[in-house]
């Protein structure tokens, strides 16, 4: 029996679906203590004390883990992590999980990115960057479409442009240069090779050379069914992925993530937190597309509500260099997590648009549902930004689960919600064909 001596306060720095997925799979730990979040939304707020901290408000952030007496600092987003917040917290003594600034380059700029894989041989589509729009548009007109055109910087995932044509990709470099549609974050501009096959998201923890991989998901970044429309943060994800087996998760470690983080260690990286390999499954063979530096948002929204493992161990023991068990213990069958976005999104966002419906699904056998862009409004709960909800479902089945989240979704309702009718289709195609 867990004493409360052993209890451990936990701050989790973040204020989406991702955090409160966080927050709800802590909370699990015989272990926790407190658990504060930093700045949170109106969800979270049920289920952790919100504290009104800015995600990069460093002094702020390590005043309040010093009054607080924290045990543990989780980072969910990324633009902290660039920003050096795990450093500047660790040289104040504190414990943390997520990488620092050095680790989280591998996300805050995607040469670099693409440096570390040729160093370590991972397999990767060909790239070239750029600064300046001329020498890109010579390039891009000698090789010719389909490209695929990035900011190299962080742009809350959307600096990704799919250009199937020479025209689309000349617009695109446009709007990256000229246009500043991504800002700072393309001052530097990637020209990429054009991708095929199924994509699979592996996230990792790691910890110095430990690495601990877990289930694999698959996301949606384009806004619209059947993969049309912008690139946005994520309109969905589900786990596992039924096109990755055993074999070729067990390959997928060992050709992407294992060398990418010795690499790390041999440049003097003491990688902390969650390394994700954004794969696809091309016809010759699998190839990164892209490291993030932290749990995935939306598919952390389909893990977290599988695993069955002490999420509040796993993440401390990585935190503090100890030893990582060798596997982490799922549920079994599927999670299907589907987003509502507000009106607009992802170019732009409607604010204060009443949420209602959300009592109807509370309750239900096998439904998460995992705030994002939510606030209160005079008592009354209101859209806060773009992605505002993930609605996660729970089944032995990919059908369950998705009849689970899409029958949640359909009672939740606020003014111009969008979401994607398609996630997790294939999955449950792929599933009835196996019964067939």
């Amino acid at each position: 029996m867990t004493v409360a001596s052993d209890r451990l306060d936990v701050l989790v720095v973040g204020g989406g679906a991702r955090e409160h997925a966080l927050v709800l799979s802590l909370a699990k730990s015989p272990r926790i203590g407190r658990l504060l979040v930093a700045p949170g939304n109106a969800g979270i707020a049920e289920d952790a004390q919100v504290v009104a901290v800015g995600a990069e408000d460093v002094p702020a952030l390590a005043a309040l883990a010093e009054r607080e007496k924290i045990g543990l600092v989780v980072v969910g987003p990324e633009a902290p992590l660039v920003a050096g917040l795990a450093d500047r917290l660790r040289e104040r003594g504190f414990v943390v999980f997520g990488p620092g600034a050095g680790g989280a380059h591998i996300e805050g700029s995607k040469a670099f990115a693409k440096e570390i894989m040729q160093a370590a041989g991972v397999p990767t589509g060909r790239a070239a960057a750029f600064t300046g729009h001329e020498e890109a548009l010579v390039y891009l007109r000698r090789h010719g479409a389909p490209v695929v055109i990035k900011a190299d910087g962080l742009a809350a995932g959307k600096g990704v442009i799919v250009a199937k044509t020479l025209a689309a990709a000349e617009a695109a470099l446009q709007e990256c240069f000229v246009g500043r549609r991504f800002g700072e974050a393309a001052d530097t501009v990637l020209i990429e090779e054009y991708l095929e096959g199924e994509e699979v998201s592996l996230l990792s923890i790691v910890s110095g050379e430990q690495v601990l991989p877990l289930a694999p998901a698959q996301d949606y970044k384009r806004a619209l069914d059947g993969d049309q429309g912008p690139n946005t943060g994520g309109m969905g994800s589900y786990s596992p992925v039924p096109a990755v087996d055993a074999a070729l998760y067990d390959s997928l470690v060992e050709v992407a993530v294992r060398p990418t983080v010795a690499e790390l260690v041999r440049r003097g990286i003491d990688f902390r937190g969650v390394l994700y390999a954004g794969l696809m499954l091309t016809s010759a063979g699998p190839k990164v597309l892209e490291f993030n530096c932290r749990f995935g948002d939306p598919e952390t929204q389909a893990l977290l509500p599988r695993l069955e493992s002490d999420l509040l161990e796993l993440l401390l023991a990585a935190a503090k260099g100890d030893p990582l068990p060798q596997q982490v213990e799922w549920r079994k069958g599927a999670a299907v997590g589907v987003v509502m976005a507000s009106r607009g999104y992802p170019v732009s966002s409607s604010k204060g648009d009443v949420i209602t419906g959300l009592e109807k699904v509370t309750r239900r056998e096998g439904v998460e549902v995992l705030h994002a862009a939510t606030a209160l409004s005079d008592k009354v709960l209101v859209t806060s930004g773009g992605r505002v909800l993930t609605v996660t479902g729970l089944g032995d089945t990919f059908a369950q689960a998705r009849a689970r989240a899409y029958g949640a979704v359909a009672e939740i309702d606020f003014e111009g919600a969008q979401y994607r009718s398609d996630i997790a289709l294939r999955a449950e195609k792929w599933e009835a064909g196996q019964k067939a």
